[in-house]
Order: C-alpha cells, then sequence, then structure tokens
C-alpha cells in the first residue's frame, strides 16, 4: 500500500461513524422437476452462502471502521412470500436481497418500496425488469437474458460461426432466452437460418428410459435443418438443450442452454483472482459455489462498498452511490463492475462455461463501445425505456 492509499485509508477510518448494517436475503422456493443431472441438485444454502461469505468479506473491512453486518436468510414458498417480507419489513430491514421469478419480484419489490427498501435482484432474468417494467428501488445483479444472449452472440461471431441453428423450448422462460437471441442475432450480424421449437411435454427427465427417449427424438428433431455453423439452444427449463451435444443429426458446436453455456459464475473459474474466493467459499460451505451464490454475494458486497465508501446504510444513500461514477467493486472477472444508471443493472463480464472449464469470458475482443464494452451485452442506454432512475 502506498503512502498516500495508507494516509487516505487512515483518514477514512478515524472519520467514520459505527453502523449496524442489518439486511436480508429472501428465497422464494418454486415447486421444480428434478434436474437432469444429479451434479445439479440444488443444495439447502443456495444463495444462503453467498450472504455467508458476503457477511465475512464485508466484515474484514467493517472490523476497521467500526461496521458491523448482520444478514437475516429466509426461505419462503410463493404463497408464504409477503408475509415473510412483512416479517423482514417490521425487524427495521431495509436492505433486501430477493431470489424471485418476475411477478413475485415485481410484487415484493413495489411492497418494499411502501417501506421505503431497497431491493436487489439476485435472480430473474426477464430483460422487460430493466426495461418496461423497472422499478426505482430495484437493483439486479444477476444478468438479464438479453446480457446472456449477447455473450454468447459475440463468441459465435468472433468463431465467424454466423449462420445458427435456433432451438427453443416451450416454456415461458424459453421463449424470453430464444426471444433475446433473435435480437442478439440482428444485433451483432449472424443470421438464424432454421427456428425450431422443441415441446416440453413434461414428464420425469430423470427416468431409466430418459436418455433413449432423447437419443430417438433429438437426430429426427433436427434432421433436414439448413446448413449452420452452431446450434443456439434456449432451454432455461432444463429438459433437452443438454443432450443436444451428442444427439445432433448434423454434429455442430451447441451453445446458450447447452454446450457452452453463459454464467455470472462456476465452482471452477480460476482466473483474476478468483481462486482465493473460491478457497473461501468451499471452506465455509463445503461445496462448490453456484451462480445463485454469487449474485447474492456480489448485492450484499455491493452494500458493503456503499458503506464503507459512502458511510451509509440508508437505501437511497447505497443506490444512490452504487449508480454513481464513484462505484465500482472487484468481481473476480477480469475488471471491476458499475452499475447502468438508467436501469440499474449490474455491468459485468459473462463468463462462458463448457461444465469443466471457462472457455471464454464475454465481452469479446473487437466488440467496442463508446462508453464501456460491458454495455455491448444487454439494453443499452438507447435500448432501455427504463424511465424510473431519471
Amino acid at each position: 500500500m502506498s503512502l498516500l492509499a495508507a494516509l487516505a485509508f487512515f483518514m477514512s477510518v478515524s472519520t467514520a461513524q459505527a453502523i449496524d448494517v442489518k439486511a436480508a436475503v429472501l428465497r422464494i422456493d418454486y415447486p421444480t422437476l428434478l434436474p437432469i443431472s444429479r451434479y445439479d441438485l440444488r443444495p439447502d444454502d443456495l444463495g444462503f452462502a453467498g450472504a455467508a461469505l458476503a457477511d465475512e468479506d464485508n466484515g474484514t473491512t467493517g472490523g476497521f471502521l467500526g461496521h458491523t453486518y448482520e444478514t437475516t436468510q429466509v426461505a419462503a414458498t410463493p404463497e408464504e412470500a409477503d408475509v415473510a417480507l412483512e416479517r423482514i419489513l417490521a425487524e427495521g430491514i431495509r436492505l433486501i436481497v430477493v431470489q424471485a421469478r418476475k411477478d413475485d419480484l415485481l410484487r415484493l419489490t413495489d411492497k418494499a418500496a411502501e417501506a421505503g427498501a431497497l431491493v436487489f435482484n439476485a435472480r430473474a432474468a426477464d430483460t422487460a425488469l430493466r426495461d418496461t417494467e423497472c422499478r426505482g428501488n430495484l437493483l439486479h445483479t444477476a444478468p438479464s437474458y438479453a446480457m446472456m444472449a449477447d455473450a454468447v452472440a459475440q463468441f459465435a461471431v468472433w468463431k465467424r460461426w454466423t449462420d445458427w441453428f435456433l432451438i427453443a423450448g416451450s416454456n415461458p422462460s424459453d421463449v424470453q432466452f430464444a426471444d433475446a437471441f433473435r435480437t442478439s442475432a440482428r444485433k451483432f450480424g449472424a443470421k438464424i437460418v432454421e427456428d425450431r421449437t422443441f415441446e416440453d411435454t413434461g414428464g420425469s427427465r430423470r427416468t431409466d428410459s430418459g436418455h433413449v427417449m432423447v437419443q430417438r427424438q433429438l437426430p429426427a428433431f433436427t434432421q433436414d435443418a439448413e446448413d449452420h455453423d452452431v446450434v443456439i439452444a434456449a432451454d432455461m427449463s432444463d429438459y433437452f438443450a443438454r443432450f443436444l451435444s451428442y444427439h445432433l443429426w448434423t454434429p455442430r458446436p451447441v451453445m446458450g442452454s447447452g454446450g457452452l453455456v453463459p454464467t455470472t459464475f462456476h465452482g471452477a473459474h480460476e482466473a483474476y483472482g478468483a481462486t482465493q474466493f473460491q478457497t473461501r467459499f468451499e471452506e465455509l460451505t463445503g461445496r462448490y459455489v453456484k451462480p445463485e451464490d454469487y449474485n447474492v454475494w456480489l448485492a450484499l458486497r455491493v452494500i458493503g462498498e456503499a458503506v464503507t465508501r459512502a458511510n451509509t446504510a440508508e437505501p437511497d444513500g447505497v443506490r444512490d452511490y452504487a449508480k454513481s461514477d464513484e462505484f465500482e467493486l472487484a468481481a473476480f472477472k477480469g475488471q471491476r463492475v458499475t452499475f447502468r444508471d438508467w436501469n440499474g443493472q449490474l455491468r459485468q463480464p459473462i463468463l462462458l462455461y463448457d461444465g469443466t472449464i471457462t472457455v471464454s469470458v464475454s465481452p469479446q475482443e473487437g466488440f467496442l463501445h463508446q462508453s464501456s464494452p460491458l454495455d455491448t451485452m444487454g439494453l443499452d442506454r438507447p435500448e432501455s425505456q427504463c424511465t424510473a432512475f431519471d
């Protein structure tokens, strides 16, 4: 640490006020089918583990400044969500990280706004939440469908795989992700030469005969497609995409929901100093980190940075500092992350993950922007119709 930096830190310590920072993580647990792979069974502490690590990280600096951090962890069913939020607010907590789907998130955010609370979205990817349905008290550490699709699209275009065979599931989240890929294709000059929907007919995806049925269905389903460079899969329901790589009629790379997948973080990521993050997380939890853990960790670290740098834990103060030019946060992905002041979305690199390693990181080389290369992914200022932050 340089003499100037040491002096600045000492002065900040000497002038800081003691602050007790109380936050909450509210996780809505929805009934779902089992994942295709046992490796993806959901841990009981999903998201909450990220909160525990964030409290440790925030407390490390906070201990020097007289700041303490306490995060309440609440899991609820959709039917219990409103009551759970009311209890959190009744405890005087006004900084809340929510893991919920779009409709529940919006309802809870509006209820939180009535109490003057700030909400962080650590799950919902709906692009509309950063667009026409944005909220002034809602910040997003989870990336949008548009950001994830653009991350994939940039890599495909960089590889000169510009002719796409798009296969989308039939569920609402699949349709949204597919729409994001169609927008990405127009945005970056790719061409969707074939566009098909794989219908979700329900039922268990982990029966003894599951892979046998897929082995018969997918080759026939993908037969007679127009010539293409890559298959783009939009399957947020985890129904078929991960079977595609070895069951296509014409062998091609798979990207999107299968093959090469966009994600905020994963347990094998080691670059940019991430190994020490992984080690601390694994020592604390006994398992590998999931994207949901990382999204929650990010949200609480945003709060920690605001408390440390702006000396405030008030919701408006945290939000205003997070949206300001002074805010930045190290996120173990090669560059510091910041918020878009027009819609509350955290700018961040997107990892492209093949199940074992980070293959690449978007934004890709050569994709330029007048403000930040990170703004080449997701809704840029002219594209967003959000007015809540004006």
